[in-house]
């Protein structure tokens, strides 16, 4: 068996049981790795939701029960909660949650700041939790913002969600609008969160918001949620050069299983529209530079998936056509290369 493989078995250890699913830790294969949902968000306004199990599409109960090594749990920052409050306000709130539902289930997951930590968690049968915010708009003009949530534990920032901020532009189906970049601030962020190290998240950010990135980055960026555009024209899809640009610069992408992000005009993900994609992105972006980012909780429905459990399906047809090294690649060792070359 490659070390690559073995590494993500669950160690001698024993943790036979586990609350409701009475799952065996010995023989349990830990290999999936998903760059965003919005469960987090979720957790924090309603009181029947948990990490650990409830309504909607992510749990930790899924993910122990459907191969979940780990997971990007981005912090939301909503324009609904921003009616009231200010968005680093909403980054607070969320986050003290997050570290309270964390506490509560020490016997399954453990933060993750790096690829090694998510590696050694496995490693030792702990799911990963690494910690991210979607939209930048919390940095407003306080530069100082970015370590601060870096020490928090923060490692990766989506910079843009759907309204501009003073990093730069969303997305756009107007021409003109979308060929929109970064603001100067903007660059000064994307040079200090290299510096850092944090990684760069450009899923719904203007095409010229992206190839800037690309440009001034001196290290790979991801983008974590995003779809073909030549499949499905969707604005936040990404362009045939945009995936080759994402091979080119060592940087990796997630499909996403948002329905309208799949297919024109539909309202129900499948499987097969997963793989299709799948299958296209690898072809312009390179074997070595596609992942998944289910959008998990921020998405209406997950279709025929239905919630995590649904991974079990894609896996399955990820069999019929790629390789168990390809696989692992796919499903967890290209997101832990551009992590390495970003972080360490």
């Amino acid at each position: 068996m490659p070390l690559a493989r073995t590494l993500l078995y669950i160690s001698h250890i024993q943790r036979n049981i586990i609350e409701e699913g009475h799952i065996d830790m010995d023989t349990r294969e830990m290999k999936l790795l998903d760059m965003h949902c919005d469960t987090l968000i979720e957790c924090w306004r309603h009181d029947d939701r948990t990490m650990r199990h409830g309504p909607g599409h992510l749990s930790l109960d899924l993910m122990l029960q459907n191969h979940g090594m780990a997971q990007f749990f981005a912090i939301y920052l909503s324009r609904i909660e921003m009616q009231t409050m200010e968005p680093y306000e909403i980054f607070q709130k969320v986050y003290d949650n997050y570290r309270m539902e964390m506490s509560r289930n020490t016997d399954v997951i453990r933060s993750a700041f790096s690829a090694e930590d998510i590696e050694k968690n496995a490693s030792e049968g702990f799911l990963s939790a690494f910690l991210t915010i979607e939209d930048g708009v919390f940095i407003g003009d306080h530069m100082e913002r970015l370590r601060e949530v870096y020490d928090k534990g923060v490692r990766l920032i989506t910079l843009i969600w759907g309204f501009p901020n003073t990093v730069g532009y969303p997305c756009s189906d107007d021409p003109e609008e979308n060929a929109r970049g970064l603001t100067e601030f903007g660059m000064q962020v994307i040079e200090e969160m290299n510096r850092i190290g944090l990684i760069i998240d450009v899923s719904h950010m203007s095409e010229g918001g992206f190839y800037d990135v690309a440009k001034y980055s001196k290290k790979p960026f991801m983008a974590t949620h995003s779809c073909a555009k030549a499949l499905c024209g969707h604005k936040r899809n990404l362009t045939d050069d945009q995936l080759r640009v994402i091979g080119e610069t060592g940087s990796v992408v997630g499909v996403n299983f948002e329905s309208s992000f799949l297919k024109d005009g539909s309202s129900y993900a499948t499987v097969e529209q997963i793989m299709r994609h799948l299958d296209y992105m690898v072809n312009k972006a390179g074997i070595d530079h596609v992942g998944f980012g289910s959008d998990f909780d921020g998405i209406d429905s997950a279709g025929e998936l239905k919630d995590y459990s649904g991974y079990s399906r894609v896996l399955a047809e990820m069999e019929k056509k790629y390789t168990d090294d390809e696989i692992d690649k796919l499903t967890h060792l290209n997101v832990l290369a551009t992590m390495r070359s970003i972080i360490g």
